[in-house]
């Protein structure tokens, strides 16, 4: 597949940004290191904590063989996320859209988004305990503060995909270095440990245990990541380069992987050894571990059971956020800025927590921890089914389609995962019922069944679909045919002017565009605050002078032979050009920017961006 438009492919703004083609020999495999650690985070956040813990200290080292048999599974679909971004150029939301009916996308991005909430649900609990364990600081407070992720994530994103990666990679590396610490402090037993990866017949709370386990290892947000993010990456895109970039990527995954299987395994061995060896039972609360932990071992190990939280939390915020990017942008062709994105999914995490706190205290925390968990199971199915789908296609697949012992595995895997999934949400509806409430039976069950019945489309639909859809990748269409161009001629030109050393080169691109026979309006607009409440009252000092500057500009330029008409906008800087641009009829609009990104962007505001959005005319932006 050819690389289009770079607005027009997944994650555009990072997209083939890390060049693998200059380098050779050891530097050239390390080129492709990354883009797994990003996706490893989501199987070590603290929903997974919270079932790891549970079931070290119920059922001590018996759930690790659990742990590897969902880490295997997860190494599998992984490793499909990245073949079909390698080899196909789309990632997983992309191919969905143009496999399944127009229809069908806008339930599937619901669900996605709904679990990228419900796991971002759980950072924002964890990273809130965290910072309580650590700091003392009230959870209602933790949580509050968690919203200002979303300026460390802008920083992020404008630094470059290799810098966000360092960072991942860093938190990764202190969990990791926090749990190893704490092995050495615990002092678990080895024998017990390899006892532990022996399979055994699991039933009651060991075996609903165990379907939390699996439902919280493998996300289904880290299938739309991974397949998005190998194609960070250049390389070459004949047979030679795909074959070796997907070798490269599987070995990423598996190191990312493994070392995310020695994080939830420690988790467990930690509880099985504090708390089961010691007789206490019943630890599910991450509050409760960390507690006893100081209890039985001193200050280290709780502190550093706090800081691995804090950066297990941190760090898969990042990554939900570029799922949310690319899940909206791949299932429905939208595109917002990544910082309001990332602010409204926060802000729905977090009303859940509040109202949780506010009204049914602190301890609840735990239960809603779970209940996202479940929600993430939900929408696991619509992930993993369509991935197994697209990587098994021979043709669109050309040549690295997958093999059939690994297709038996996938949908063996897809299988397991799916139906334990579903005995869990059965388990959980029956416990609501148990408890009474009309809403179980007027709205989650009938939403449980459509889901269902949406699962059994997706599933069967490729099968027996004989039409195979263009590609159509987001946002834009195919080119079209040019043909002979006729000349424009502007004869009603705006030039917006704010007295800055930018104003001269805007004015010359403007006249340059319509000459001696265009009528040009220059416009300025007034932001005081008696601008804003007086309008074209307003006789302050600034509003003078600006239209002593503004007719300046219109006198000079009526020396040079020009027509000029001068504008005074008043208070709000875009709605004033766009009334003014409608007013007079516009043809043309030039602006000037000037050049602030990132923080600047959110204190100085956009507003070229903004106005050309909402005028119906061309828009020159000069520089």
């Amino acid at each position: 597949m050819k690389n289009g438009n770079k607005d027009s492919q997944s994650l555009s703004e990072v997209h083939q940004s890390v060049d693998t083609s200059k380098r050779s020999g050891w530097r050239r495999i390390l080129s492709f290191i990354g883009p797994a650690y990003l996706v490893s985070v989501g199987y070590m956040d603290p929903g997974n904590w919270a079932t790891d813990i549970a079931g070290g200290s119920k059922f001590g080292y018996q759930l690790i063989w659990i742990l590897l048999m969902s880490n295997l599974i997860a190494l599998l679909l992984q490793s499909l996320s990245a073949r079909l971004g390698i080899v196909r150029g789309m990632d997983l939301a992309q191919a969905s859209r143009n496999a399944y009916p127009k229809w069908v996308n806008i339930p599937l991005y619901v669900l996605a988004q709904t679990a990228i909430v419900a796991c971002d649900l759980a950072e924002v609990i964890g990273m809130a305990i965290g910072l309580n364990l650590l700091f003392g600081l009230p959870l209602i407070y933790g949580i509050s503060i968690t919203i200002f992720d979303t300026i460390l994530l802008l920083f992020l994103l404008n630094k470059g995909m290799r810098k966000m990666e360092a960072f991942i990679v860093s938190m990764v590396f202190i969990v990791g270095v926090s749990f190893l610490a704490e092995m050495f402090i615990v002092e678990p037993s080895l024998k017990e440990i390899v006892k532990g990866f022996e399979p055994s017949m699991l039933s009651g709370e060991a075996l609903y245990i165990a379907i939390g386990i699996i439902g919280a290892t493998v996300m289904p947000h880290n299938l739309y990541l991974h397949s998005s993010l190998v194609q960070t990456r250049k390389f070459e895109r004949d047979q030679k380069g795909i074959k070796e970039a997907i070798k490269f990527n599987f070995i990423d995954t598996a190191v990312a992987l493994n070392l995310a299987f020695f994080v939830n395994a420690a988790i467990l061995i930690l509880a099985a050894t504090a708390f089961y060896k010691n007789g206490l039972y019943e630890v599910a609360e991450i509050q409760d571990a960390h507690m006893l932990l100081q209890n039985i071992f001193g200050n280290v190990a709780p502190a550093l059971f706090a800081i691995a939280l804090i950066a297990a939390g941190q760090s898969s915020t990042i990554t939900g956020t570029l799922a949310g990017q690319i899940v909206m942008e791949g299932h429905l062709k939208l595109r917002i800025q990544p910082w309001l994105r990332r602010l409204i999914t926060r802000l729905l995490a977090i009303i859940p927590a509040f109202f949780t706190i506010l009204y049914f205290g602190e301890d609840a925390l735990g239960e809603l921890l779970i209940l996202s968990q479940v929600v993430l199971s939900l929408q696991l199915g619509f992930a993993v089914i369509p991935l197994i789908h697209f990587t098994s296609d021979k043709k669109l697949m050309k040549g690295f389609a997958i093999k059939t012992w690994v297709k038996v595995l996938a949908w063996a895997s897809s299988l397991i995962i799916v139906s334990l999934n579903v005995k869990l949400v059965i388990e959980e509806i029956k416990t609501w019922s148990a408890e009474g409430g009309w809403y179980i039976y007027a709205l989650i069950i009938p939403i449980a069944i459509t889901v269902g019945l949406l699962m059994l489309f997706i599933f069967i639909y490729p099968m027996i679909s004989g039409k195979k859809r263009e590609p159509n990748i987001v946002p834009h269409g195919k080119a079209l045919d040019i043909d002979n161009i006729e000349k424009i001629t502007y004869l009603r030109i705006g030039i917006t002017v704010d007295f800055s050393k930018n104003d001269r080169n805007t004015i010359r691109h403007a006249l340059i565009q319509g000459g001696k026979e265009a009528h040009y309006h220059l416009i300025h607009v007034v932001e005081t605050a008696a601008a804003r409440y007086y309008g074209n009252s307003a006789m302050d000092f600034e509003t003078q002078s600006d239209t002593e500057n503004l007719q300046k500009y219109c006198d000079d330029l009526l020396v040079l032979g020009y027509q000029c008409t001068p504008h005074i906008g008043y208070g709000g800087t875009v709605q004033a050009i766009v009334s003014i641009t409608k007013e007079n009829d516009l043809q043309l609009l030039v602006m000037g920017a000037h050049g602030h990104r990132g923080i600047k962007d959110l204190i100085l505001g956009t507003t070229v961006n903004s106005v050309r959005h909402k005028v119906s005319i061309p828009v020159l932006i000069v520089r």
